[in-house]
């Protein structure tokens, strides 16, 4: 396929996506003023799914054993890859969409629309998933656990951004609940009766603090007191705190995981209390497919969206994505949305305003010229494929499904 040709299908897509304009910001809007929070997405869920049953989408609700979670199929013609645009729609506590979940979830759509509207006939397969609980509870990991990304080769998303960039990096990370248990006994009246689980968590913050010396500068220790007593004057016997574990990797963060586990053990041991430790799903680092990110690059450019690279150093949080990037060919990349940073008030404005309409029209665009980039271009795909496995072989330990 000639450049002109090429050239003249992604304006065919570009229109595509500006036809569904008006329904797509109804629906980012529609959400974005429904905020819910994870695992209870059932609002978002069916908003998502409605425009794609319409267009003649096979529709799977409920899959992986998530309730919120959807699956959404549309087979062009045979021979080409089977790729999914994954739709995130959870929102945080307190402030609502302030991490754009809204227009994540509208470009997946809205991609997947488009490319059916304008190629009905384009080789290949195409899914959106709807994965729930990115903020809290790791969708994608339990959707990895249950094997629904083992037949796909390529997954894409579209995050909105304080500026633009296909390449970006995540740390692995885990969260854990320490449930401190000592005696209750009147604290003036009878204190020696008592065994404070408060102390045994104050020594515990402490213990932490002291490992941050003697740990790479990229880990991240960070937590918070949830329950610290009922009354001043009563010994504690139950008090608790939640914790996030960071690190570049899987394995590294084991190492973090074990220090921090010993030093919990050992400060409730010295007061006499216990401690029960309950973590989480273990997310996993991003694992981007670089071929994958210079076709999404070549088509922002092409759209005159200038990319910038990602921070050399810092800047980074975790995500559920890390986890699929394990399984497939995986790109998370990031479009300007404003200045605001996320997870703060000013972001989840923008997420709402007209930026962030522009951000999720580009987004549904770049997805839908990359996935005919890929379904047309049999080079394309087999740069991305080969890169994956290329990977796959030459990783080792620490690998993660979930």
């Amino acid at each position: 396929m000639n450049d002109n040709k090429l050239d003249a299908a992604k304006v065919t897509i570009q229109q595509a996506v500006d036809s569904r304009d008006e329904q797509l910001r109804g629906l980012a809007a529609l959400i974005h003023a429904n905020p819910e929070l994870s695992f209870h997405e059932h609002k978002a869920q069916q908003w998502l799914m409605a425009p794609l049953e319409e267009a003649g989408f096979a529709v799977e609700k409920g899959i992986a054993g998530l309730e919120t979670s959807f699956r959404a199929t549309w087979e062009g013609t045979e021979g080409g890859p089977t790729l999914a645009l994954l739709a995130e729609y959870d929102a945080l506590p307190a402030i609502g969409h302030a991490c754009g979940h809204n227009l994540i979830g509208t470009a997946a759509v809205g991609a997947a629309l488009a490319l059916k509207d304008a190629y009905p006939e384009l080789p290949g397969k195409i899914v959106v998933l709807g994965t729930p609980a990115e903020e809290e509870g790791g969708g994608k990991i339990i959707m990895c656990n249950e094997g629904v990304f083992d037949d796909i080769d390529a997954v894409m998303m579209v995050h909105p951004q304080s500026k633009t960039m296909v390449l970006r990096g995540a740390l692995a990370c885990v969260d854990a609940t320490f449930t401190f248990h000592g005696r209750q006994a009147h604290a003036a009246s009878a204190p020696e009766k008592g065994i404070s689980a408060l102390d045994a968590m104050i020594n515990a913050f402490v213990a932490i603090n002291s490992i941050r010396q003697f740990v790479k500068e990229d880990v991240r220790i960070h937590g918070i007191i949830t329950k610290g007593g009922d009354a001043p004057n009563v010994v504690p016997e139950l008090c608790e705190a939640v914790f996030i574990l960071r690190a570049a990797t899987v394995v590294e963060l084991e190492t973090v995981r074990e220090k921090v586990y010993n030093a919990v053990r050992h400060a409730a041991e010295g007061v006499g209390a216990t401690v029960d430790i309950a973590e989480g799903l273990i997310y996993a680092e991003r694992n981007n497919n670089k071929a994958m990110a210079a076709l999404f690059r070549s088509n922002l450019e092409q759209m005159g969206i200038e990319v910038c690279d990602p921070p050399k150093k810092g800047g980074i949080g975790s995500s559920d994505i890390g986890n699929v990037g394990q399984v497939t060919a995986t790109i998370h990349p990031y479009i300007r949305i404003g200045d605001a940073t996320t997870h703060t008030p000013e972001f989840c404005q923008l997420a709402g305003s007209e930026a962030g309409m522009i951000e999720m029209n580009q987004a549904a665009k770049a997805m839908a010229m990359t996935v005919y980039d890929l379904c047309t271009d049999k080079e394309s795909i087999r740069a991305v494929r080969n890169e994956f496995e290329q990977w796959k072989q030459q990783s080792s330990g620490g690998q993660v499904h979930g």
